[in-house]
């Protein structure tokens, strides 16, 4: 069995997606089954699909694209917190997890998870995401990477606060894990984006890998 952890979900037309979004569409350009001497796809879908980084593009009008997401901020040591009756993530909530002094990547794995396990196909409006006070927690804590287990690290029906207070610091928010198979604990974390220029997201495929003591 392999060490690394797939936390992220597979792109397909059945993937739950935010109200509005483009479909994700992947065709055969080329298909051997009709005579062509190779298959060749084309992908088409939103930058904020399935398993995805936001950039400071996404939500500020003079931030940075994805291209200039901090690679160390993607890569190196992460802890993974369950809180599985949240409704919401307050700040109160994270203070309650007593993280290690010097964590500097969080996964919050809620009952979002369960229905990734599950194989949910619709968009869920009551999904459990960061309040802006959690987000300024977030931010006066120190880290540098926050990932949560939904489409977004705000409430569905939220003003965009809580994405502005982490994108104005700098924190890379990393959206649509699946943490079902998870246990609470440490790892490495390796979230790497598609570097795409002028983008404001880009899907990332996600793994962590359990850390010993």
């Amino acid at each position: 069995m392999s060490q690394y952890l797939d936390i992220s979900l597979t792109l397909s037309p059945e993937l739950p997606r935010w109200p509005g979004s483009p479909p994700i569409e992947l065709t055969r350009r080329r298909d051997m089954a009709r005579g062509d001497h190779v298959n060749d796809g084309a992908l088409s879908f939103g930058l904020h699909s399935g398993t995805h980084v936001d950039a400071p593009l996404h939500f500020l009008a003079d931030g940075a694209d994805v291209t200039h997401l901090a690679l160390d901020a993607l890569i190196g040591p992460a802890v993974v917190a369950a809180l599985p009756d949240a409704e919401s993530v307050t700040a109160r909530d994270l203070e309650g997890l007593r993280l290690p002094a010097d964590t500097r990547r969080l996964l919050l794995r809620t009952r979002n998870s369960e229905g990734w396990r599950r194989g949910d196909r619709e968009f869920r409006e009551d999904f459990v995401a960061l309040t802006a006070d959690a987000a300024r927690w977030v931010v006066d804590r120190g880290l540098r990477l926050i990932g949560v287990d939904y489409l977004s690290v705000q409430r569905f029906r939220d003003d965009p606060q809580t994405h502005i207070a982490l994108l104005e610091a700098d924190v890379v928010i990393l959206e649509g894990l699946n943490l079902a198979e998870i246990e609470p604990g440490a790892y490495e974390l390796i979230a790497l984006p598609l570097k795409l220029a002028g983008a404001d997201g880009a899907p990332a495929r996600a793994v962590l890998k359990k850390l010993t003591a």
